[in-house]
């Protein structure tokens, strides 16, 4: 049952936080002016910023095509249950406080592995008076325990709006990917919604490349980028909502004014 704060079940004893390697959603966090980070996290994000300058343009793009895909979703697609793979460390507007402000008895579930994230889930985490928060500590690899941690909250023969925003950049093989979204998405009903982004080298993003090599050496987990027709096999068998596979930017800016492009793809997609 939720406790008093809306958090479902225990967040269990966290390990030990390795503050000598970078660790990506302590430098995300840094980008986006977090204090959630140690000094490892900031060399790292200050030298990749040296060789990718927008990369906290990037950040910050990601996180508004979050807001708005989730407020779309809680919205006019009306979904009420939310699961958010790679959640990250919690910062303003998360996923169930845009869900929650549209639909106050939505349920959303965390997912992430990271020991700092389980840390903070229990503290930042909170859910609104009618709904429901939980938290999963599972690695998106492991899709089958993520879906099992999923259904302790979710009603998984009704519709979900599931999350994969700069997640699956950390899964370095295609057939591996694919793998994760199709186990995953075959676990929610017909009507369900999966919300993607994902780096890329395209969009003017040429020295993503770089600066993920240098990433690659001295921080974790790997990355890397993907092509348009590599993220767009990634929803195959779903159906892309309008404007379709674009640059997180352009995804229905919340003005008329044309949007700076990102080196950021961002699609949301529906379950037949």
């Amino acid at each position: 049952m939720p406790d008093r704060d809306g958090i479902q079940g225990d967040v269990a004893d966290p390990p030990a936080i390795n503050t000598t390697v970078a660790h990506n959603a302590r430098v995300w966090d840094y980008w986006l002016g977090g204090k959630d980070n140690f000094a490892v996290d900031r060399q790292v994000g200050d030298r990749i910023s040296e060789t990718f300058p927008v990369i906290s343009d990037v950040a910050r793009a990601s996180r508004q095509f979050l807001i708005r895909s989730v407020r779309h979703l809680a919205g006019e697609a009306g979904i009420r249950q939310f699961l958010d793979i790679g959640t990250g460390l919690p910062t303003a507007n998360n996923t169930h406080e845009v869900a929650q402000a549209v639909a106050p008895r939505s349920r959303v579930v965390y997912v992430d592995n990271d020991p700092l994230v389980l840390v903070h889930a229990r503290a930042l985490l909170t859910s609104s008076p009618e709904g429901v928060t939980d938290y999963v500590d599972a690695d998106v690899q492991e899709p089958d325990a993520v879906v099992a941690g999923a259904a302790r909250t979710l009603d998984l023969t009704a519709p979900v709006a599931v999350m994969m925003l700069g997640v699956l950049n950390f899964v370095l093989d295609d057939a591996d990917a694919r793998h994760i979204v199709t186990r995953v998405m075959a676990a929610v009903p017909s009507g369900s919604y999966l919300a993607l982004s994902h780096p890329t080298l395209q969009l003017g993003g040429e020295m993503n490349g770089p600066a993920m090599a240098f990433w690659n050496e001295r921080a974790t987990p790997k990355i890397r980028a993907r092509s348009r027709a590599e993220v767009t096999t990634l929803l195959t068998g779903l159906e892309l909502v309008d404007p379709g596979l674009v640059s997180c930017p352009r995804w229905r800016p919340d003005d008329d004014t044309e949007a700076a492009e990102m080196p950021l793809w961002g699609a949301v997609a529906r379950k037949p």
